[in-house]
């Protein structure tokens, strides 16, 4: 049974929030930390880091809390609505580093309000993400919930990437225009979350296929009802590790996924630096994403119909090659900076629409063999630990460009104080927007080979992958 517009079409609502959250601090965080407020770039990346490290400590927690949830109420959307409400104060926080403090001060403000930021946005994300594999049991069903996702998702990226950092230009003074930009995406992002956290009253009982009674569903002999899977932090990490231990096709897909957003993760924090030592205008950043996102739009339901036609493990392999050689291209850079950038960075986005959504498709067919071979109720573990993975690739992303900024010799600066950069850290900002990502997508190729799951795989597995939610 097909999926009504409406289910799809709210479900892919909370993705102008999670593109925006995954998408801005990413882009802007960083260079708030090295260009305005002074910090030092070893320690800015750390601070990033730290924060995301928290989120892959929590979000299998949050995971074991989404399935409690699940059974208790027969719902996830009470977690999602708690992050929705959270999220916007949390994030205007983390650019509120008053203007007088030391870069000390200011680094140890924004630890700990985008530790909270961070924590608000898993109890969204993690349920959220385990809601495909519950709302439809079909293959193809799922392929267009994700991909209609992916182009919200898109446009989000775009919005707030060339959007936030030219609103922060309105206002001439730089603490004033970064708190401005997070006032009004914080007030985005909490809108989307909490329209997306009704998604599965709005579907009713005709898309998810409930019982009247979630309580009373059957659980497959010898599996542990996810009731039980509710028993702490311990439990909670154990569940993870048995997830990632007895599933061959979720180890693959995962370790291809955030080797991935290692990659983009990357690129994005990048971005940037890019705009104003490569390009030498830091507006540039508007126009970069134009490039990237632009084309994503476009190709996200292209990259959909190569699935149904090929199979979504042989569409992924397809982007993710195109990507890395896009990516190799921008190497260019170093030697030549130029409008041609723009071009191949289209290529990239192309490429980048696949890389979104087709294994954010493939994991509700993990969910479901897993449901079909094992048993059912793992559907939360499964999505607290895709996050905490996902988290994951983008922190250390983020890393390893502090980590080459740091090593490459940039020069931090005050807000309004001018610097001029060496030319081995302007070198470093290309190789991390272009060499280093290129290597991590041919290397996440490797895992891609090895997951096993196809078309007739996800067939096979029938209606059993529907009660996986309900365990």
């Amino acid at each position: 049974m097909s999926l009504r517009a409406g289910t799809v079409a709210r479900y892919a609502v909370g993705s102008v929030g999670t593109g925006g959250f995954g998408t801005l601090p990413g882009l802007v965080l960083v260079y708030y930390l090295t260009d305005t407020l002074g910090v030092a770039a070893l320690m800015a990346g750390l601070i990033v880091t730290l924060a995301k490290v928290w989120d892959v400590v929590i979000d299998p927690v949050i995971g074991a809390a989404s399935n409690h949830d699940r059974v208790r109420h027969g719902s996830r959307r009470r977690l999602m609505a708690a992050g929705g409400l959270l999220l916007p104060v949390f994030f205007v926080l983390t650019f509120a580093v008053p203007e007088s403090w030391s870069p000390t001060a200011g680094a140890a403000w924004v630890l700990l309000a985008f530790l909270c930021a961070a924590t608000a946005f898993s109890l969204f994300q993690v349920p959220y993400i385990a809601l495909p594999a519950e709302l439809t049991d079909d293959y193809d069903e799922r392929t267009r919930l994700l991909t209609a996702r992916v182009v919200v998702l898109t446009v989000a990226i775009l919005a707030f990437g060339g959007g936030a950092p030219a609103l922060r230009s309105v206002v001439p003074d730089e603490h004033a225009g970064y708190l401005v930009m997070a006032a009004v995406a914080g007030l985005v992002l909490g809108l989307s979350l909490l329209v997306s956290a009704g998604v599965e009253h709005g579907a009713g009982r005709r898309d998810a296929r409930l019982p009247a009674n979630p309580r009373s569903a059957s659980t497959a002999p010898g599996a542990a009802p996810s009731s039980s899977r509710w028993h702490g932090v311990a439990g909670s990490y154990r569940d993870g590790l048995a997830a990632l231990s007895t599933s061959q096709p979720f180890r693959m897909l995962l370790a291809t996924f955030v080797l991935q957003a290692l990659a983009t993760g990357t690129m994005l924090a990048g971005a940037q630096y890019v705009a104003r030592w490569v390009l030498g205008d830091e507006a540039a950043v508007t126009f970069l994403f134009a490039a990237l996102v632009g084309p994503a739009v476009v190709f996200a339901p292209v990259w959909g119909a190569v699935a149904r036609r090929v199979g979504k493990e042989r569409a992924f392999r397809m982007a993710s090659t195109v990507f890395a050689l896009a990516a190799l291209a921008l190497v260019g850079m170093a030697w030549s900076p130029g409008a041609w950038v723009y071009a191949v960075v289209a290529v990239a986005g192309a490429a980048y629409a696949g890389l979104q959504s087709l294994p954010m498709a493939m994991l509700p067919d993990v969910v479901a063999h897993d449901a079909r071979t094992r048993g059912p109720g793992r559907a939360g573990t499964f999505s607290g630990v895709w996050t905490a993975g996902e988290t994951t690739g983008f922190a250390l992303g983020t890393a390893v460009l502090a980590l080459t900024l740091a090593v490459t010799g940039y020069v931090e600066s005050r807000a309004e104080q001018l610097v001029v950069q060496p030319e081995s850290a302007v070198l470093g900002i290309v190789l991390a927007f272009s060499v280093l990502p290129a290597a991590l997508v041919a290397a996440s190729l490797a895992t891609l080979r090895r997951y096993p799951l196809r078309r007739a795989d996800i067939h096979a597995a029938g209606p059993a992958a529907v009660h996986e939610e309900l365990a």
